[in-house]
């Protein structure tokens, strides 16, 4: 596409995992189009870790307003028409979204990644990749307008402020090995106990031991058992970082452990390694970018176990489905990928 482009719109709302591995994407395509303005119609609570990114403009959908909130949407952009719509999600609320925003081209998903129709609110697509990740998808969009999406960097935007708040929450820590325990459903997180086996493991070979997560019910919960299990000291964060606070906090870690959880993908953004832990969803796909050879999964088994066959036989991303799944993560393969981690990096 032509390098006169002189305003972008990129729509994805949501989750914190999305959203950073779109930051990498956007910032492409500003080095693509230093001359456009750059437009982000992006979820609230996405939208509080992405704040200040440089050159690009902020507009908030707040899910909760319900309908509201695109009536909200067709009125901000009233009187305005974009040269382009970069439509990165598929979700039914992202396509009416869409339809609030003037675009001369609207860009979305090939078909194969089309679904609640999609295919309807967009008039391009981007071409069709095989087994991409997240990440890879939304670099497509990049190259539909002319970027070289091949570089996968970030510049996180966060303050002096928010690296001095982190490292008043870390004082005295050297070596921190970071526990990120929660998923957004109960059924993707590890067990309590094994975490525990790991913070005492990490804790033997010199790591000092931080658990962070957010204030809800379920996290508390799920750290307050995680700390009773283990017989290491670890500190408590949870509930206690902004989440550009808890990206400054990441960055200061050697190395973080996680399940299927937007931390995760914020950690990699500053490059700090992640285990990451996968028994739902293919970790080829979702898993942290960067480090997806330090992943721990037994999602490839579960699937030809419930599907009777492979991923690469399967609609590309499905998803295996029972509540007890991670529970066939034993502690000793998760901790022999902490070694494996540790000699590789260096740690």
């Amino acid at each position: 596409m032509s390098n006169s482009l002189s305003s972008i719109c990129i729509l994805r709302l949501s989750a914190i995992g999305d959203v950073c591995h779109a930051v990498s994407a956007v910032q492409a395509i500003q080095r693509a189009h230093p001359q456009a303005k750059i437009t982000w119609v992006i979820g609230k609570v996405e939208a509080m870790l992405l704040a200040d990114l440089p050159g690009v403009e902020f507009v908030i959908f707040d899910k909760k307003r319900g309908k509201a909130a695109f009536k909200d949407l067709k009125s901000h952009f009233k009187g305005r028409k974009f040269d382009v719509l970069l439509h990165m999600q598929v979700a039914f609320r992202a396509n009416i979204a869409a339809l609030q925003i003037p675009a001369k081209v609207k860009i979305g998903f090939d078909k194969g990644r089309s679904k609640e129709l999609h295919s309807l609110f967009v008039n391009q697509r981007i071409l069709p990749q095989e087994a991409p990740h997240v990440l890879e998808g939304f670099h497509n969009f990049a190259r539909a307008i002319g970027a070289d999406a091949e570089q996968v960097s970030w510049e996180m935007p966060y303050t002096e402020e928010h690296e001095s708040q982190a490292q008043a929450l870390l004082k005295g820590m050297s070596k921190i090995f970071v526990i990120s325990p929660a998923a957004s459903k109960k059924e993707r997180n590890w067990l309590p106990e094994r975490y525990a086996a790991l913070a005492d493991y990490a804790a033997s070979q010199g790591f000092n031991v931080v658990i962070t997560g957010g204030p809800t019910d379920m996290e508390r919960e799920l750290s307050g058992a995680i700390i009773s299990h283990a017989n290491c000291e670890i500190t408590n964060l949870v509930g206690k970082t902004q989440l550009k606070t808890l990206l400054c906090v990441l960055k200061q870690a050697k190395l973080v452990l996680a399940p299927d959880t937007g931390p995760a993908h914020m950690a990699v953004t500053v490059g700090t390694p992640v285990i990451g832990l996968y028994a739902h969803s293919n970790p080829k796909r979702t898993g942290p970018y960067l480090y997806q050879q330090y992943v721990v999964e037994v999602y490839h088994k579960n699937l030809l176990a419930q599907k009777g066959k492979t991923a690469a036989e399967l609609p590309w991303g499905t998803r295996v489905k029972g509540e007890n799944l991670m529970a066939q993560i034993d502690v000793d393969s998760v901790k022999s990928m902490f070694d494996t981690v540790v000699e590789q990096e260096q740690l």
